[in-house]
């Protein structure tokens, strides 16, 4: 009978470490989300600012090419094909 008795002691005590080792297990899952929701929100700050930088880089090459840059011209001349198609596209869908 006390051979019983050693094996449900036993028993005990390694359920109550696997359940302390999975509340800290929880806890550590608790803090990575954490850190990971902090983290894709700062990605997403940088990828923003990147955007940006690209929409300043694309309207400073824009401006150098229509002051009369030489080898840019047929770049502009695309660019203000674009840019007329999609007014054309923003009218037709005003004029729905």
């Amino acid at each position: 009978m006390s051979e019983l008795v050693e094996i449900v002691d036993s028993l005990e005590n390694k359920v109550s470490k696997l359940l302390h080792k999975m509340e800290l297990l929880h806890q550590v899952n608790a803090k990575l989300k954490q850190e990971l929701v902090l983290l894709e929100e700062e990605n997403q700050l940088k990828q923003n600012a990147l955007n940006e930088w690209e929409e300043k880089y694309d309207s400073l090459k824009m401006a150098n090419t229509m002051l009369g840059s030489n080898t840019s011209k047929t770049e502009a001349k695309l660019k203000i094909n674009t840019l007329i198609r999609e007014l054309d596209v923003c009218i037709a869908k005003l004029a729905d």
